[in-house]
C-alpha cells in the first residue's frame, strides 16, 4: 500500500521541480516531506532521527544548488532519506534497505544525485576537497561542492585532516556542520563542548544576526563591502567567544550558527554563501528527530527504532522478549561488568557506540572504568594500547567494519608491543540492511595476518563469555573476539566461566563420510545442516574450531587423516579467511583432500536480511546441505 503524498511533495520528482517553487512553499513542503519519512520508516525500519533533523537543510540545499551538477556529499548518510525522496526515488522509497531495493545510504551507482558513496563517518570533507580539486583541473569553474557533516563525525581524525587541507589548497567548498549534539549516542569531547559554547553565546548570536542582515543590504555595494562584513564578523566571533575561532584559525571562513529549521532563512544564507569563493563553513543548529516528539525526546532509541506506531511512537516487535536468546552485544556488556568486578585491571573503550555495543552497562555501573572516545577508531585503539602498557586490560569494542579504520594502530601500537588489548568486534559477518559499507566480513582475514594476534569467534553466547574470560588472563597479548549482530541460540547463556585453551577447537558431532569445519556462528547453520543430513543416514562430522589463529593443529591432523572430503564455513570473506588458513595447513602438511570453502565470495555484498544474504552466498543451512551433497557425489 502506497503512503499518502502531500500536495506539494507529489509535484517534486527531481530537484529541478523543487526549484520552481516559491520560497513561501518551502515550509509546507518540509512538513509534507517530514510526514512522508515518518510514514515510511514506521513501516519499513531505517534511520529515522537523523533524516528528520535535516529536512529543512535538505530542501534548502536542493532549492539553491543546481544538483546534480553541483554536488552534495552527505557524511555517513544516515540523514539522506529526504535527499533520496527529492531526487527521483520517492516511489521506490518503500524498498529502502530491503533486499534488491534502494540502499539506505547515498550510492553513486544508484543515482547521479548521490555524488559520493558513504557509510562510515568523517569522510565527506576529504571527498569534497578532492571533487573540488577535480573541478579545478577540469576547468569547471561554476561547479559547487557541498559537504554536510554532523558534529559527531567532526570528531573523527579524517575530518580534521580535511579541514587542515581545505585552506591550504583554497578549494571552493562549503562545509555544512549539522550540529545536533548527537551521533547515535550523545556526543563527547572537546569539539562537542566547543560547538556547544558557540551555539549558546546569546550575545554573539544576536549581533551576528544583525551583521548578517547588514550583509544582505550591502550586497549592492559589491564584494569589498562583503569582505569588510566578513572581517568584522570574524573579529566579533573571537572577541565574544573569548578565544580564536577554530575554523577561522585554520583559514576557513566561519558563518553561523544559524537555525537549521528555518528553511526560508537557510535558503537565503545558502544563496549568499554560494557566491563566496574559497573554503567556508556554515554552522547549522538542528534537532535530531525534529517533528516527531518521541524521536526528539529519545534520540538514541529513535536513531533507528525498527517498526513503530506513527501515532503513539510505540516500538513494535521488541527483540528483548522473554524466553528468547539475548543479543550478543548484551551478553558482551553484562559479561564485561562481571569480569571487571573480578579483575580491577579491566577497562572498557568504545568509539561512540556505547549503546550499540552495550558498553553503556559498564558506563552506568563503573563510570570511571569505561570510556567513550567519540567517532575516532584509530584513537580508540592507541588509547587502549596506552592503558595496556601501564598494566590495564582494555576491552576495546569496535564494530568489525569500523575496525578497518584502525588497522595501522592495531599493528603498530598493539601487536608489535604484544599488548593485552582485547578487541571485541561486534557486528561480525553479514549484518543485513546497512549493506556493503557495514558488513563485517574482512576481520578474520585481516586479523589473522598480524603476528602476536589471537583470532577467535564464538559459536554461541556461552562461548563468547568464556572467550572474554580467557582473553583477560595474564600475559595473553593481543586478542580478537568477533561476534555477529543480533541474537544467538542460547537462552541459558549466563553460565559459570570456563577457561578455553588457546587454539583448541571442539567436536560438535561425529561422522565418517565428510567433515565440516566452522568458525563462529556459522556453526549454528552447519549444525542444522548436519542434523538434516543425518536424518538421511549421511554421516557428517562437525568441528567448531573456535580459533582462526592459532589453529587447532591436533584436531586438523585428525580431520585430514580421517577425511578426504572437507568443507569449511565462515561468515566472512573466503579470500584469506578461515578456509584459506585451513588450506594453508593442509598444503604445509602435505595432506590431500577435496576441500570446499563456503563464505562470502570475492565481491561486495549488497543489503538485505542476513538470512537472504547468507542464502545468496551459499552458507545458510540449505547451502551447506547442498554443498555437502555435491561434495559427497564427487569421486575420491
Amino acid at each position: 500500500m502506497e503512503e499518502p503524498v502531500g500536495r506539494i511533495l507529489e509535484t517534486i520528482h527531481i530537484p529541478s521541480d523543487l526549484r520552481k517553487l516559491k520560497v513561501e512553499d518551502l515550509t509546507p513542503l518540509c512538513d509534507e516531506l517530514r510526514q512522508f519519512i515518518i510514514e515510511e520508516v514506521s513501516n519499513n525500519p531505517g534511520h529515522l532521527g537523523a533524516s528528520l533533523g535535516v529536512v529543512e537543510l535538505t530542501v534548502a540545499l536542493h532549492y539553491v544548488y543546481n544538483t546534480p551538477y553541483d554536488q552534495l556529499i552527505w557524511d555517513v548518510g544516515h540523514q539522506a532519506y529526504g535527499h533520496k525522496i527529492l531526487t527521483g526515488r520517492r516511489a521506490e522509497f518503500h524498498t529502502n534497505r530491503k533486499y534488491k531495493g534502494i540502499s539506505g545510504f547515498p550510492k553513486p551507482s544508484e543515482s547521479e544525485y548521490d555524488a559520493f558513496g558513504v557509510g562510515h563517518a568523517s569522510t565527506s570533507i576529504s571527498a569534497a576537497l578532492g571533487m573540488a580539486q577535480a573541478a579545478t583541473v577540469k576547468k569547471e569553474k561554476d561547479r559547487k561542492i557541498v559537504a554536510v557533516i554532523g558534529d559527531g563525525s567532526m570528531t573523527g581524525g579524517m575530518a580534521f585532516e580535511g579541514l587542515n587541507n581545505a585552506a591550504w589548497n583554497n578549494s571552493d567548498v562549503l562545509i555544512i556542520l549539522n550540529d545536533n549534539n548527537m551521533a547515535i549516542d550523545p556526543n563527547v569531547g572537546g569539539v562537542s563542548n566547543y560547538l556547544l559554547n558557540i551555539s549558546k553565546s546569546s550575545t554573539y548570536n544576536k549581533l551576528k544576526n544583525e551583521i548578517w542582515e547588514g550583509l544582505g543590504k550591502l550586497n549592492g555595494f559589491g564584494p569589498k563591502a562583503r569582505r569588510l562584513v566578513q572581517k568584522t564578523e570574524g573579529a566579533l566571533k573571537s572577541y565574544l567567544l573569548k578565544e580564536s575561532n577554530l575554523f577561522e584559525s585554520l583559514g576557513i571562513r566561519y558563518f553561523g550558527p544559524v537555525d537549521g529549521h528555518d528553511v526560508e532563512y537557510l535558503a537565503q544564507v545558502l544563496r549568499d554563501l554560494r557566491a563566496i569563493k574559497g573554503p567556508k563553513l556554515l554552522h547549522v543548529l538542528t534537532k535530531k528527530g525534529k517533528g516527531f516528539k518521541l524521536a526528539e525526546m529519545n534520540q538514541t532509541v529513535y536513531h533507528a527504532p525498527g517498526k513503530f506506531d506513527k501515532e503513539t511512537g510505540e516500538i513494535i516487535g521488541c527483540e528483548c522478549e522473554l524466553n528468547k536468546p539475548p543479543k550478543f552485544q548484551n551478553v558482551f556488556g553484562n559479561t564485561l561488568v562481571e569480569l571487571a568486578e573480578l579483575n580491577p585491571k579491566i577497562v572498557g573503550v568504545t568509539p561512540a557506540m556505547p549503546t550499540g555495543s552495550s558498553l553503556n552497562i559498564m558506563m552506568e555501573k563503573m563510570p570511571d572504568r569505561a570510556f567513550d572516545v567519540g567517532i575516532a577508531e584509530p584513537h580508540a585503539v592507541t588509547f587502549s594500547a596506552g592503558m595496556a602498557i601501564q598494566g590495564l586490560v582494555p576491552f576495546c569494542n569496535i564494530y568489525s567494519s569500523f575496525m578497518q579504520r584502525a588497522y595501522d594502530q592495531i599493528i603498530h601500537d598493539v601487536a608489535i608491543q604484544n599488548l593485552n588489548v582485547v578487541f571485541c568486534l561486534d557486528r561480525g559477518g553479514l549484518v543485513g540492511a546497512d549493506g556493503a559499507t557495514h558488513h563485517g566480513v574482512f576481520d578474520l582475514a585481516y586479523m589473522r595476518s598480524i603476528p602476536n594476534m589471537i583470532v577467535s569467534a564464538p559459536m554461541d553466547e556461552i562461548e563468547l563469555r568464556n572467550l572474554m574470560y580467557t582473553a583477560q588472563q595474564e600475559n595473553m597479548g593481543p586478542f580478537s573476539i568477533r561476534y555477529p549482530r543480533g541474537c544467538g541460540c542460547k537462552v541459558d547463556w549466563q553460565q559459570p566461566f570456563e577457561l578455553i585453551e588457546i587454539g583448541k577447537g571442539r567436536t560438535i558431532s561425529e561422522g565418517d563420510e565428510l567433515a565440516i569445519l566452522t568458525i563462529g556462528t556459522a556453526g549454528i547453520a552447519a549444525s542444522r545442516a548436519v542434523k538434516s543430513l543425518k536424518n538421511k543416514d549421511i554421516s557428517v562430522a562437525h568441528y567448531d574450531l573456535r580459533f582462526v589463529k592459532p589453529l587447532d593443529e591436533d584436531l586438523l591432523n585428525q580431520v585430514f587423516k580421517q577425511f578426504k572430503k572437507v568443507i569449511t564455513v565462515e561468515d566472512g570473506v573466503t579470500q584469506g579467511g578461515f578456509g584459506s588458513a585451513v588450506i594453508e595447513f593442509m598444503a604445509a602438511n602435505d595432506y590431500r583432500a577435496k576441500l570446499v570453502r563456503l563464505g562470502v565470495p570475492d565481491q561486495f555484498v549488497e543489503h538485505g536480511t542476513p538470512e537472504e544474504l547468507q542464502r545468496d552466498c551459499g552458507f545458510d543451512q540449505k547451502g551447506i546441505y547442498q554443498a555437502c551433497m555435491e561434495l559427497l557425489q564427487r569421486p575420491e
